[in-house]
């Protein structure tokens, strides 16, 4: 008679990760979902497949929960920035194909539910500073992976953060109009614009200047 295999049993903190990681996708998937307001720690734990005793074991409060939650999308999204970054090796991607991948990324869900919990954070000064630290590590990620694609394409230092910081605002600006705009022709008209006038950008003096927009 064979041997049996005893399955591996998890640690106490392999379990206790397993179940925050179940919880922070759900609670991804509810903001974008139904929205903060609307999300209680009842249904994320159900939605999870976890004990309301379990979440409410690794997560004191709603705004915990919820700033844990981002962390763990924007930890990702960094990650993911990096290998785009990497991916093309030795010709990485130019600044036009970074433009496309950040648009991707914002308009999959992850400024949708930026959307939802900005409000709370306007009117809980806790829940703010929470999120500050979390939202910098973000953006500090995205400086450095912009700031090696920028050199590349001849940008200095500064001219790459300011270029940066104002894709990211036509961005974000693109995806909140997309709440009550479904017209997709719409938005590649607007990146096609915006990544023309990085060419002339990173062209310098002298380069034609971007072609109005034909609406």
């Amino acid at each position: 008679m064979a041997n049996r295999v005893s399955p591996v049993r998890q640690t106490q903190e392999q379990r206790s990760d397993r179940t925050q990681l179940l919880v922070q996708e759900a609670t991804l998937r509810l903001l974008l979902e139904v929205g903060y307001t609307r999300l209680t720690t009842a249904e994320v734990a159900r939605s999870a497949g976890v004990s309301r005793g379990a979440l409410t074991h690794q997560f004191a409060s709603k705004e915990e929960l919820v700033v844990r939650s981002i962390s763990h999308q924007l930890d990702g999204v960094s990650s993911s920035l990096n290998a785009f970054a990497a991916s093309a090796l030795p010709g990485r991607p130019g600044v036009e194909e970074t433009v496309d991948h950040l648009w991707a990324v914002m308009s999959d869900g992850l400024f949708y539910i930026t959307m939802e919990y900005l409000p709370e954070a306007r009117h809980n000064p806790p829940f703010r500073s929470s999120l500050i630290p979390v939202v910098q590590r973000f953006h500090a990620a995205l400086d450095l992976v912009w700031a090696k694609l920028a050199s590349a394409n001849g940008l200095g230092p500064e001219q790459a953060r300011v270029t940066l910081n104002a894709t990211m605002c036509l961005i974000r600006g693109m995806v909140a109009q997309s709440v009550l705009r479904d017209e997709p022709g719409y938005f590649t008209e607007l990146l096609a614009y915006w990544k023309r006038h990085l060419r002339a950008e990173i062209a310098g003096p002298g380069s034609k200047p971007p072609l109005p927009l034909s609406r």
